[in-house]
């Protein structure tokens, strides 16, 4: 009985087990579907993956090498300028600064804050700065303190996290040994404006300088130099871990005088504290062997920036230490010039060395009495007399003779207002 029933019970069973189940087709497009979309995105991650990595991957290369590698310019050391026997003149010497290199920070502004609070930055820094970024590129460094002690260098680069783009360079300052002695003939040099830059962008790096008087002027292109450059590695936050590559750049040309030195100085020992111009020329060959103006100035003072009470207090001396006396002084030539009317006399065959004219002490020409330096004069005298004792009469009534032209004439062969060919301004 139990056997029958357990077999009934099995063929009520089977035909359960035999139905076909509806949701088992479903199952199976959803699996299709998702097999489907899985396909595709690991295609076109496969493709994107393709292009990373094969068609752009020297684009990215790059692009990872700059976060890693920083590279900038260089400003060259300024060219020497020493005098006839190899006395340094003007020179270099090292000067540690702080740099802002703006493509490396996101916060310019904010950067610069937290550089002031740790190094101060007066307003004309701060002018300076903002003249500075509008006008450069990205990728020229700008200069944020020059001339930093070792106390502000290692406070600067204890907080080098907080300083993204900020860095210590070594560039180089203009010193002038001689000082005083040489600052009409040498000159010196400033930082270049926006007119400068705008003619050479060389000059947008700092710690470069522009002649701005005297030899450094004159010579200034000569004495620039060429750029070089410095690749270095740096972490996520900018600071610098090794320098990898570096490029020195090309010195300016070495300048050499013909100005000695050691007799610069005995003139202007001999000239002390007058205020007055001497100039020691060779006569062979015409070279300047010393040129002074008294009194001079520090011209080291200018590399650094001339304070505005500094300025006022030169621009209002009644000396003019500024003005190089030699050359840019304008003054009566008084009895230097009679040699060149008493020659134009003589080539122009008016008169003859025999000649004589009566110097009563003063000459008459058109309602206007011109003096001798004697009151009582000089009587008659000829060429030879008048240059014995420099009778001005004499040469008042010669040069009424033969007239200015013929003068003009022979004073410019002598070489009196014609050019020098001295490379200084103003000559």
């Amino acid at each position: 009985m139990w056997l029958k029933r357990r077999k009934r019970d099995n063929r009520r069973l089977m035909p359960i087990r035999d139905q076909k189940d509806p949701a088992r087709g479903v199952f199976t497009r959803r699996a299709l579907l998702c097999m489907a979309v899985q396909a595709g995105a690991m295609g076109e991650l496969a493709r994107r993956l393709y292009h990373i990595q094969i068609n752009d991957g020297d684009h990215y290369a790059r692009m990872a090498a700059n976060n890693r590698i920083s590279k900038r310019l260089l400003a060259p050391p300024r060219g020497r300028i020493v005098d006839r026997y190899g006395i340094a003149l003007a020179n270099n010497k090292e000067n540690w600064r702080a740099l802002l290199m703006p493509e490396e920070t996101t916060d310019v502004t904010g950067t610069i804050e937290r550089f002031s609070t740790l190094i101060p930055l007066d307003e004309r820094d701060r002018n300076r700065i903002a003249r500075e970024m509008r006008h450069q590129r990205r990728f020229v460094p700008v200069m944020l303190r020059d001339f930093l002690s070792w106390d502000e260098m290692a406070r600067i680069e204890l907080n080098a996290p907080s300083l993204p783009g900020v860095l210590i360079d070594v560039g180089t300052r203009r010193v002038y040994p001689e000082g005083e002695l040489l600052a009409h003939i040498i000159g010196y040099v400033a930082p270049p404006n926006e007119s400068d830059v705008a003619h050479s962008t060389l000059l947008a790096l700092p710690g470069m300088r522009v002649g701005r008087a005297g030899i450094e002027q004159n010579q200034d292109e000569k004495l620039r130099g060429t750029a070089g450059s410095v690749e270095m590695e740096v972490n996520a936050v900018g600071r610098v871990i090794s320098e990898l590559n570096r490029e020195e750049g090309v010195p300016g040309e070495e300048i050499s005088l013909t100005i000695d030195c050691g007799l610069q100085q005995r003139v202007l020992n001999h000239i002390g504290d007058q205020t007055a111009s001497a100039v020691v020329l060779d006569c062979h060959n015409g070279e300047v062997l010393a040129m002074v103006s008294t009194p001079s100035f520090d011209p080291s003072l200018f590399d650094s920036g001339v304070s505005h009470a500094q300025w006022i207090e030169w621009t209002n001396n009644q000396h003019t230490p500024l003005i190089n006396k030699a050359v840019a002084g304008v003054y009566p030539p008084g009895s230097t010039f009679k040699p060149a009317v008493a020659m134009a006399a003589l080539e122009s065959g008016l008169i003859s060395p025999t000649d004589r004219v009566f110097c009563p002490g003063h000459l008459d020409v058109g309602g206007t009495r011109f003096h001798c330096w004697s009151r009582w004069g000089h009587g008659s005298v000829d060429l030879h007399l008048a240059l014995k004792y420099s009778c001005d009469v004499y040469f008042y009534e010669i040069a009424r003779r033969i007239g200015m032209d013929r003068i003009a004439e022979t004073a410019h062969r002598m070489g009196l207002g014609v050019p020098l060919d001295i490379e200084l301004p103003h000559t």
